[in-house]
């Protein structure tokens, strides 16, 4: 099983953070460049306990459909994800939202494999970690672009 964990501090409060997180809109916006669509979207538009939602997307060239459903959600506090079906033999996402003197420190855990055993896992170790990683990483600088700008200095939401 791969697994990786990154941590970010956003200027915002944790209940920001927490709500963008569940909009289905923020991972479209970051993974545009992949050309990401939703082909099912969540009930009510935004992720709730139980939400589904089933993403279309081409990487490494090759086209990939997911399904996902959204559980032990807690606001503002996390949420986690996992895959109900598509590319991966198993894929789990831990959303942690914790207060930090600066605004939210969010952390995601992510563990996953690949399917067809002793290759899947040479696969995730020599390439697919890291790649995954990245993904993660450009969805966490949107998510803290957007925060930060709805934010003021003092990780406080604006008002609208």
């Amino acid at each position: 099983m791969a697994e990786f964990v990154l941590e970010r501090v956003i200027s915002a409060a944790p209940a920001h953070v927490f709500a963008i997180a569940l909009d289905p809109g923020l991972h479209l916006r970051s993974m545009a460049r992949y050309g990401e669509t939703m082909v099912e979207a969540p009930a009510g538009g935004v992720f709730s306990e139980g939400s589904t939602v089933t993403w279309r997307a081409r990487h490494f060239g090759i086209p990939f459909r997911l399904r996902s459903i959204v559980y032990d959600v807690d606001p503002p506090r996390g949420f986690r994800d996992r895959q109900i079906s598509g590319p991966f033999g198993a894929f789990w996402h831990e959303h942690v939202f914790e207060e930090h003197p600066r605004g939210t420190l969010m952390r995601d855990t992510i563990r996953f494999h690949s399917p067809f055993g002793p290759i899947g896992r040479l696969v995730d170790r020599l390439v697919l970690r890291e790649y995954m990683r990245r993904l993660i990483e450009a969805r966490n600088d949107q998510l803290a672009a957007e925060a930060e700008a709805e934010a003021d200095g003092h990780g406080r939401t604006l008002p609208a």
